[in-house]
């Protein structure tokens, strides 16, 4: 029996169960926690570790960011000596967008040179 995978949705809006945001998905037949908050993100993956495959929203509403969630994963992963997982990005917001981008993009590079 093969492993279901885990996608973790952070969004305080979009609903992933909406078949318009499945071409968001990283990875496709994955059991899909939505979290909505920064808590909420950080709490998930402190309880499960890190899942498969993660899409970040970058606006929030009121309180951190998708961005604090990146960053707060990226510390998350150096101490915890773990692999990025698969990500993809759902944001309206473009300059958030490619901020978390960036941000993925430069620790993918850094973990990368790190395993040669």
């Amino acid at each position: 029996m093969t492993e279901m995978l885990t996608l973790l949705w952070l969004d305080d809006e979009r609903n992933p169960a909406e078949q318009r945001w499945q071409s968001c998905f990283p990875i496709q037949h994955a059991t899909i926690q939505w979290v909505k908050s920064y808590a909420e993100f950080a709490e998930w993956i402190l309880e499960h570790s890190i899942p498969d495959a993660i899409c970040f929203d970058h606006d929030l509403g009121d309180g951190p960011s998708g961005m604090d969630c990146a960053k707060w994963l990226v510390d998350f992963c150096l101490d915890h000596d773990e692999k990025l997982p698969q990500w993809n990005i759902q944001s309206a917001n473009p300059i958030g967008k490619r901020n978390i981008e960036a941000l993925l993009k430069s620790f993918e590079r850094v973990q990368g040179e790190s395993t040669d």
